[in-house]
């Protein structure tokens, strides 16, 4: 063994989608590396760590597979990971990691964790691990039934720490990662997985897409690749660039699959909006942005539509509502806020992405041009306007029954 990093793959992926036959799979095969392994399970007997030993010729008695239960290693076992890969960098007798995280884990808060470290953990990673590749496994067929149904697009349960919806988890992986699996290819037609495809790579235009079935793959495809880069991953989400591209009201789409921007320099009024973000149409799979609302001049309200899931609240402020010093710090670092600074409303506005399938947008484009305030609205007292939304946190607005 060498003192260089050891490198480090992460497999995300909803509960079904295939993350463990992936593992297995790359444990089986030759690849001339020696991997340990660390599993992890939200339930309280992690049964995809024994699925691991049972079908590779790692055990947890020799210390090379690490099992993680009853939690996720974004949050609460966080500090329990390091622990853990720190014992086993003192003893180094492996060349690579691999890492499969629960199916609600979100992928962010582990790749800082190997990156930059964990301030709570008294190991820290960086110099020691390398992060290597981010992976997402998708469930294909979840996704074809979704389609056609209009269910969601995980069978997850909610975690029961905090209610969060597994779909928001299912986009998050998809928008944070190198490597992008298609699992299950062979229980969907071949023109669904070209839409599936379509879908994805609005979602993620950065990863590669890999068609898989029973999670066969070249090892090499996801280990040892040199593809992560944090800063890139973080900016890589479909909507991001979206947003970033001034797409505005006109659609682009490909095989079916739509996706728009939508602006405004009013705010919106709080009703109205809600009732509509209440009822988007089921074909819309992802929205994401920020928007201004009427009476709530001090924070930007944000929404979060994965699948049948649709929150919607506080998601920060408005540089306008800082103080001078504060703002003058936002205006040097990013010279452009001040070309599209209004002299009453600063930075307030809305700037909204939707992303969908076999979907109209200009209905939804007229609906939300409807929930702008008016002149006459413009002219009232916005206080008094209710306002549906909670006043810390963003609160579901939709979700489809099972």
């Amino acid at each position: 063994m060498t003192d260089s990093p050891i490198p480090v793959t992460i497999l995300s992926g909803s509960l079904g989608a295939g993350k463990t036959t992936t593992l297995n799979t790359v444990l089986n095969e030759e690849h001339g590396l020696d991997v340990a392994v660390v599993v992890n399970d939200m339930g309280e007997i992690n049964v995809d760590a024994e699925l691991v030993e049972q079908q590779s010729e790692l055990s947890e008695g020799d210390e090379e597979i690490i099992e993680m239960s009853n939690g996720c290693i974004c949050c609460r076992l966080r500090g329990d990971m390091l622990e853990e890969v720190g014992r086993l960098a003192e003893r180094r007798d492996f060349d690579y990691l691999l890492v499969e995280s629960s199916g609600i884990s979100e992928p962010i808060p582990v790749a800082q964790t190997f990156a930059r470290g964990f301030e709570d953990a008294e190991f820290d990673p960086t110099g020691t691990y390398e992060l290597d590749t981010m992976v997402t496994v998708v469930n294909a067929h979840s996704f074809y039934e979704a389609f056609d149904s209009g269910a969601a697009l995980t069978a997850d349960e909610l975690t029961p720490e905090d209610g969060r919806v597994p779909e928001e988890a299912l986009l998050d992986q998809i928008e944070f990662c190198d490597v992008l699996l298609l699992n299950k290819c062979d229980l969907v037609p071949d023109d669904a997985l070209d839409e599936i495809e379509a879908v994805l790579e609005r979602l993620q235009p950065r990863a590669e897409i890999i068609r898989t079935e029973h999670g066969s793959i070249d090892p090499g495809q996801i280990l040892d690749t040199g593809l992560f880069d944090f800063d890139a991953a973080s900016q890589s989400a479909g909507w991001k660039h979206e947003l970033n591209h001034d797409h505005h009201h006109d659609p682009q789409e490909e095989h079916g699959v739509t996706s728009f921007t939508f602006e405004a320099d009013r705010p919106f009024h709080p009703v109205r909006i809600a009732d509509l973000l209440a009822e988007l149409p089921a074909q819309i799979i992802r929205a994401k942005g920020f928007f201004w609302s009427a009476g709530r001049e001090d924070v930007a309200m944000g929404i979060d539509k994965a699948g049948t899931s649709v929150r919607a609240g506080p998601a920060g402020q408005w540089i306008a509502a800082l103080p001078p010093a504060q703002q003058e710090r936002y205006f040097q670092a990013r010279p452009g806020i001040e070309e599209d600074w209004d002299e009453e409303w600063g930075d307030r506005g809305t700037q909204l992405v939707f992303i969908g399938r076999e979907f109209d947008a200009a209905p939804l484009v007229e609906s939300l041009e409807d929930c702008v305030l008016t002149d006459a609205e413009m002219d009232e007292d916005w206080t008094g306007f209710p306002d549906p939304f909670g006043t810390d946190d963003q609160r579901e607005l939709a979700l489809a029954d099972d």
